[in-house]
């Protein structure tokens, strides 16, 4: 005789994650992309990293994953490894991709219920339960039965962020959630972010480009520049800062008599 499928573990069991990020560096070879990173994520809070391309954002944000094992330092997540396998039951976490990374052959009900179908992590009702609620908070339950290819771009970011919150994160890691959104799609998705830790009680960390969203939702933003952290500080002293490689970013002026990418070409 077959055991009974386990219940989900429920949403009040749990508290928003900690992260523990301590002089981590990451090598490809010869490149190095991460150069003693050190920062602490409060549970609960919105945590923003930000920076040019190529400065190590996705790096990092692949490794608090348990994605990649650093070259040197160490990153812990309520005190644990998140690249421990033993580990990965003593916390919930979720990563939702740049891209949505939906399966085009499965409905958006299907996308969402697929995970904790396939592991039995829960008795059909309670999958279907926890799916419908991440449907109903993000406003999308009339699109359970639509196909991903049918959905615009801002759609299949907030599936995304749903079939992430079918399994009642602790930790929600978001990579460039507003990319390729109109400003109102994106303005959504910024608003969604906030508002989840109240539904969820979730801890937040958000990789991305998006100025307003960085400025608006965070409780702190770390920049990144050459694979090191810059500065981390509220919105409000990024706001005031006058460090020239802060405003630059946050504020870049266009000069069409000397244009940058000519003075990137001279250098490269």
């Amino acid at each position: 005789m077959a055991s009974p499928r386990k219940s989900c573990i429920q949403r009040e069991d749990r508290s928003p994650a900690s992260v523990n990020v301590d002089g981590l560096s990451k090598t490809y070879g010869q490149q190095e992309v991460l150069r003693d990173v050190s920062f602490k994520v409060e549970p609960g809070e919105i945590f923003v990293i930000m920076g040019p391309s190529g400065s190590g954002k996705s790096v990092l944000l692949r490794h608090i994953a348990g994605l990649e094992v650093p070259t040197r330092g160490a990153l812990d997540i309520n005190g644990l490894s998140p690249t421990e396998p033993e580990t990965r039951n003593q916390f919930a976490l979720a990563l939702v991709f740049q891209s949505g990374a939906l399966l085009n052959s499965l409905s958006v009900y299907n996308n969402l219920s697929l995970y904790p179908h396939e592991h039995q992590l829960c008795s059909k009702k309670e999958i279907h339960d926890r799916v419908m609620r991440a449907l109903q908070i993000l406003s999308i339950e009339h699109a359970a039965k639509k196909m991903p290819a049918e959905l615009s771009g801002g759609m299949r970011k907030r599936v995304a962020i749903a079939r992430a919150l079918v399994m009642e994160p602790q930790l929600m890691l978001y990579d460039e959630p507003t990319s390729e959104l109109d400003p109102i799609m994106a303005a959504t998705i910024a608003e969604i972010i906030a508002t989840l830790r109240e539904e969820y009680a979730v801890t937040s960390i958000v990789v991305s480009h998006d100025r307003d969203l960085s400025l608006t939702i965070a409780d702190r933003v770390a920049l990144m520049q050459n694979g090191q952290i810059h500065s981390i500080a509220p919105p409000a002293e990024y706001r005031q800062a006058t460090d020239p490689l802060i405003t630059e970013f946050l504020n870049p002026q266009i000069n069409l008599q000397n244009p940058r990418f000519k003075t990137l070409e001279a250098t490269s």
